[in-house]
């Protein structure tokens, strides 16, 4: 007889149809309904960015446990726990434009008129 998926992992592949429905649909959305889509999951308090932040992070204190009792590589631990602090300070390094997203999703759609000004695609920051 075999085991029923447990609903974590049910969970797990839901959500990843849906990031994948989602990122589909951002292909085909007009650019003033993309922007909305991509700052909402930018939003650091309760974006997606920041979800899966904290779901790797909590994969890596799981990890560190395991790793402990010698379940699992510290390897894992260790690639998990990097990954976390890279999702994060993508996250930090995001926080800069959150008012320009905000910005831009909140205006009307443009019909005729002036489209905006394009900008420069090489942009150089001093950190």
């Amino acid at each position: 007889m075999s085991h029923p998926t447990p609903y974590p992992v049910r969970l797990a592949d839901e959500i990843s149809r849906q990031l994948d429905q989602l990122a589909e649909h951002l292909t085909h959305l007009p650019a003033h309904e993309a922007t909305q889509v991509i700052a909402r999951i930018l939003d650091p308090d309760h974006g997606l960015l920041g979800g899966v932040t904290h779901l790797i992070y909590t994969g890596s204190v799981f990890a560190k446990d395991q790793a402990e009792r010698g379940a699992l590589p510290a390897e894992v631990w260790l690639a998990l726990g990097r990954a976390a602090t890279d999702l994060a300070n993508t996250g930090a390094d995001l926080e800069e434009y959150r008012d320009a997203l905000r910005h831009v999703s909140t205006q009307p759609a443009t019909g005729a008129g002036k489209p905006p000004a394009p900008a420069s695609l090489v942009v150089r920051r001093h950190r």
